[in-house]
């Protein structure tokens, strides 16, 4: 009797030591969090981040404990990001960064009202260069009549998507058109291309995106091309607008790159698939308001994802239209 009274004790001191280390990894874990909270928010490059790590916490506990981890850490020419690493798989899950609306750059010329989510002219951001090949995304508001004159650009993929109005477009190769809203244009700069853009109305304002990406081919003959969309398409659909295929119903570049608009209902849930491995997509919320991944997005924020497959996508408003640019995430 004496001899079982005291294995018992024994037994309930392993429990009661089990029980106290679960606590102690508990807190342990809570302290981590805690002083990770106080790092975001009293260093300046972190504490810029911080909505971005609050969004990704609902991701981070889907899963147990044990089984992920948020790593922040920074990233060459693309900023810091933020990442979920899952230890039981021993793989990323994924990568992202959070560029929202009023962090852009910005400069208003008066004719001129301009927004780069990316370094662009006056507005230098180390932080900010390129996601991947994708180095330019400007959303410009051109008042009417005004543009910029015949401008030089050599070895980089042009493309251009009014989003309201319409663009006088002339090159040096001979090209002489008007670009208007549901349309798409392309140049592949090439060996070299000069041309001008305007607002082809004097009493319209223009609202277009520009794009740049660097190409995966240097000095190629320089090309033009546009196309009139099917904007019904994109209804409840990523349409693909974009592809480096020419036999692709769309335009095509020097480049594995594929871009795709879509229009949403609100509620309306869907997944994309990144079409190339390696591959990396930054969407572009152009109305409304979406959640990607688990990220709310609103109105003219954008998001780049990568390390990953695909990704989920849901709308959240009536209004919801949205940009995917599906692009490599190492420059050739």
């Amino acid at each position: 009797m004496k001899d079982q009274s005291l294995k018992t004790k024994e037994r309930r001191k392993v429990g009661r030591r089990k029980v106290e280390g679960e606590r102690l990894k508990l807190k342990d874990q809570r302290l981590k969090i805690k002083g990770l909270k106080s790092i975001l928010r009293t260093s300046y490059l972190f504490r810029k981040l911080y909505t971005a790590y609050r969004l990704s916490l609902n991701a981070l506990r889907s899963l147990p404990s044990a089984q992920s981890l948020l790593i922040l850490h920074q990233c060459a020419g693309g900023g810091v990001v933020l990442t979920l690493y899952h230890k039981q798989e021993r793989k990323f899950m994924s990568q992202f960064i959070l560029h929202k609306e009023n962090t852009r750059g910005h400069a208003n010329h008066g004719w001129l009202n301009a927004h780069h989510s990316f370094s662009f002219a006056n507005y230098y951001n180390p932080e900010r260069m390129h996601f991947g090949v994708l180095r330019v995304l400007n959303d410009d508001l051109i008042a009417g009549g005004m543009g910029f004159g015949a401008h030089p650009h050599d070895n980089m993929e042009i493309i251009t998507i009014p989003l309201a109005g319409a663009i006088a477009h002339k090159d040096s190769m001979g090209n002489s058109a008007v670009i208007k809203s549901g349309e798409i244009q392309v140049m592949s700069a090439g060996t070299g291309v000069s041309h001008s853009e305007f607002n082809a109305n004097a009493d319209e304002e223009l609202n277009l995106l520009q794009i740049w990406l660097f190409p995966n081919q240097k000095n190629v003959t320089p090309r033009y091309d546009q196309r009139t969309l099917d904007v019904a398409a994109r209804h409840n659909n990523f349409q693909q607008i974009l592809s480096p295929n020419a036999s692709d119903d769309n335009v095509w570049i020097h480049q594995d790159a594929w871009f795709s608009l879509g229009k949403f209902d609100a509620g309306f849930e869907t997944e994309y698939k990144i079409k190339k491995a390696r591959n990396g997509v930054y969407a572009f919320v152009i109305s409304g308001e979406v959640t990607i991944n688990g990220q709310v997005l609103s109105k003219r924020d954008g998001l780049g994802v990568w390390d990953t497959d695909a990704i989920s996508f849901t709308a959240n408003s009536a209004d919801a239209e949205v940009l995917l640019m599906d692009v490599p995430m190492e420059l050739n």
